[in-house]
């Protein structure tokens, strides 16, 4: 199954995952779904992330993290920057989710960054994501 937005597709199987109180997901391999999913491990929000390999093809496995009562880490994670309506913002305008509580996901001229990172770097870019 081809999909036209493989970001927005990986951040609603997390959803679902969550939702449903899956342990992990699983979802085809690219880089930029890999370093997503890294950013989402340093800032805490999923327990785990790695690489492995089935019937030849790479896929990306990311393991979810809940909290003593089981629920999920992730409230919500919605994809921001999409194919028909790209969001480019200044390194002065880089949005605050929550009033700092969630984090944005940038694509910036030096790879991806949190929202934090790029504001602390001065560099703006395509929000792709939110995530609290």
């Amino acid at each position: 199954m081809s999909c036209s937005d493989p970001i927005a597709d990986m951040l609603t199987r997390i959803r679902n995952a969550c939702k449903a109180g899956l342990p992990a997901v699983e979802m085809g391999h690219s880089r930029l779904k890999a370093e997503i999913a890294r950013l989402l491990k340093k800032e805490g929000y999923v327990a785990d992330v790695a690489d492995a390999t089935e019937d030849g093809k790479k896929i990306l496995r990311v393991v979810l993290k809940y909290d003593y009562n089981e629920k999920p880490i992730i409230q919500q994670l919605q994809r921001v920057s999409k194919p028909g309506l790209r969001r480019y913002v200044a390194a002065t305008a880089i949005p605050r989710v929550r009033g700092g509580l969630g984090t944005a996901v940038l694509s910036t001229s030096r790879g991806l960054m949190t929202d934090r990172e790029a504001r602390a770097a001065r560099v703006g870019g395509e929000v792709l994501c939110q995530v609290w």
